[in-house]
């Protein structure tokens, strides 16, 4: 059974396009399989990794149509997405992050995986959590490629050591304590970019280190009336603030690899950041462990992640069915998760590849990663917009960045944040 519905995109008024959603249909056996990838890897390990994903899907037999999108984080990709789909002319395949999914399997775009993954057991290979965020309505519309953690602080030994510090902090007052005394001493405690998305994946990680795993939830994702307003996120809102007095004048509008680069050459000593920073580092020909540190933000049981998927997209044609089935095989395939992460800097979305290829930061990560999943810890980065659609997301956004770039009380930033996520959800 074959089920349509109107495509409408969000604020605008577009035309209304009628696209088949779940049509199960069986792909000729001598199709050749043929996949149009759209997806913004255009740079550096990126590039690297999509190449290593066209190399394996033609080495099935298949047929790779490259269509890169560069610049502005996807959102270059996504507007060539919009007009794609809307004249009839849908790619097979498209890297998406999760509200993107469920945005798109809404409108009824994409096309059921639950054959491919019933035949690879999905259910038992990957995260729960990722499962759902892979699903719409219990069907499976999308493949996980990857797992990148946002919880991580980046750390200039020498510099932590020229006052005393063997280890990165392990709670917040460690952390304010530390950065009293490397500021004392003239250096930068906390090289961060003044972009609205790298103070946001700071205000995260405030949140998951003072509230704990469940706070977090409650307020960044199921956004909580009482847990928005509580004494709790006051305090977060504090330490926003503190930390606000560790950054160096000139953090506005720089890049996160210049920030990176920061830490790197000994201009300041701690970054908080996702785990591409290591990218940086390794390029460089630094060495984790001896070079610089990588450890995990102050929580007790919390991961924070971001993870690169690929959606597929309603289309005809046999070649493309059966493109699509056998791309998302090789993406959840074993070999590839390893071979796309070496080469990434991230860890595999599947459970169990073998890690001994991997670096000590990487194991950390995959270590916290499976502690997680039974704790309730492993919980979408919002400011990778991984939690929330983008009205939602773009609420926390703009009180963060009016907080932390201002004079705001705390109190007026959780009236603010509350009177935000109100208007984004009318």
């Amino acid at each position: 059974m074959k089920l349509t519905h109107n495509i409408l995109s969000r604020g605008t008024m577009l035309a209304a396009i009628c696209l088949p959603v779940f049509a199960l249909t069986m792909p000729n056996a001598r199709a050749e399989p043929t996949v149009e990838v759209l997806h913004y890897w255009t740079s550096g390990g990126e590039a690297k990794a999509a190449s290593a994903l066209k190399k394996d899907f033609e080495g099935h037999g298949g047929k790779w149509i490259d269509s890169p999108v560069a610049g502005g984080g996807g959102s270059a990709a996504m507007t060539v997405l919009r007009s794609r789909v809307l004249s009839g002319d849908a790619p097979t395949a498209v890297q998406l992050k999760s509200p993107a999914i469920l945005e798109w399997a809404e409108q009824g775009a994409l096309a059921n995986l639950d054959d491919v993954a019933t035949k690879e057991h999905w259910n038992d290979i990957l995260p729960k959590r990722l499962q759902t965020l892979m699903q719409y309505d219990g069907h499976y519309v999308a493949v996980p490629v990857n797992i990148h953690r946002t919880d991580m602080i980046w750390a200039n030994p020498e510099l932590l050591a020229s006052v005393g510090a063997g280890d990165v902090p392990k709670s917040w007052d460690e952390f304010n304590t530390l950065a009293e005394k490397l500021q004392a001493k003239g250096v930068i405690p906390l090289a961060l970019g003044g972009q609205p998305w790298q103070e946001v994946i700071l205000f995260e990680n405030v949140v998951l280190g003072i509230g704990g795993t469940e706070f977090y939830q409650k307020a960044l994702i199921d956004l909580d009336e009482e847990a928005l307003k509580s004494d709790t996120m006051k305090k977060v809102f504090d330490e926003m603030r503190i930390l606000r007095g560790f950054v160096d004048a000139d953090f506005s509008g720089r890049d996160w690899n210049l920030t990176t680069a920061m830490v790197m050459n000994g201009k300041a000593a701690m970054q908080i950041m996702g785990d591409w920073a290591k990218g940086e580092f390794l390029a460089a020909g630094k060495v984790p462990g001896k070079d610089f540190l990588c450890v995990s933000t102050p929580s007790k049981d919390g991961y924070l992640f971001n993870t690169d998927s690929f959606a597929m997209f309603e289309v005809s044609g046999d070649d493309k069915v059966a493109g699509q089935k056998l791309l998302a095989e090789l993406i959840v395939g074993e070999k590839f998760q390893e071979t796309f992460n070496l080469l990434k800097g991230s860890i595999p979305a599947r459970l169990g590849v073998p890690m001994d290829k991997f670096d000590e930061c990487a194991l950390q990560s995959e270590k916290d990663m499976q502690a997680s999943q039974g704790s309730d810890g492993f919980l979408p980065s919002v400011g990778v917009d991984m939690a929330l659609p983008g009205a939602l997301t773009g609420a926390i956004v703009d009180t963060v960045t009016s907080h932390f770039n201002s004079d705001m009380s705390s109190d007026d930033a959780v009236s603010k944040l509350l009177e935000n996520i109100e208007l984004a959800r009318d």
